[in-house]
């Protein structure tokens, strides 16, 4: 499906009326347009190709793990169509590949523009990291739902933490660090 700035607008038409208000007053007569760009900026995560994000170099001696972490991250939660905010962390071992560091925070960027809930977000960047970089791969989120700040048990600053593992990070060594415990210690937790 793609994305219908026409049928947006007049959802959020609908809305306004559904809340009492008056769509062609002044203060509200853009708005549906104004909504409607914005979640087209904001949601248009489906139609872009991971791929696209993906410049990857040859590196066969690079064996140590890589972490950017500390990305800002938002998203839109599915189940309220409110937003969680935060930070994602991203690592992974290279298996003769790395990849340009910003290009992790663009795939970040890119899967946050969906309606989605955070494990799903989670594994679907780090099953894409898994196909197209290293089997060696862990993602880490830790989101505020506003769907618990502004609603319901409205608890501002809860943060809810979900991580995806594969590979060498699920693994432990005999007297080593394992590279699970590696990550933690570089991203300060």
């Amino acid at each position: 499906m793609t994305f219908d700035q026409k049928k947006v607008r007049e959802g959020v038409k609908m809305i306004l009326v559904g809340i009492g208000e008056d769509p062609t007053r002044d203060g509200l007569r853009e708005t549906p347009d104004r909504v409607a760009k914005m979640y087209k900026k904001l949601l248009d995560g489906r139609s872009e190709k991971p791929e696209k994000h993906l410049k990857m170099f040859n590196e066969k001696d690079a064996t140590d793990m890589v972490v950017v972490k500390d990305i800002p991250i938002y998203t839109f939660c599915e189940h309220h169509f409110v937003l969680m905010t935060g930070y994602i962390h991203i690592a992974y071992i290279p298996d003769g590949k790395v990849i340009g560091l910003s290009k992790l925070v663009r795939l970040a960027r890119m899967y946050c523009k969906r309606l989605q809930t955070q494990e799903r977000l989670v594994h679907n960047i780090a099953e894409c990291l898994v196909k197209h970089l290293s089997e060696n791969v862990m993602v880490y989120t830790e989101l505020e739902h506003w769907c618990m700040t502004i609603r319901g048990v409205r608890s501002p600053g809860t943060k809810t933490v979900v991580s995806a593992v594969r590979g060498k990070f699920l693994k432990r060594e005999h007297d080593k660090q394992s590279p699970k415990e590696e990550f933690f210690k570089a991203i300060g937790r």
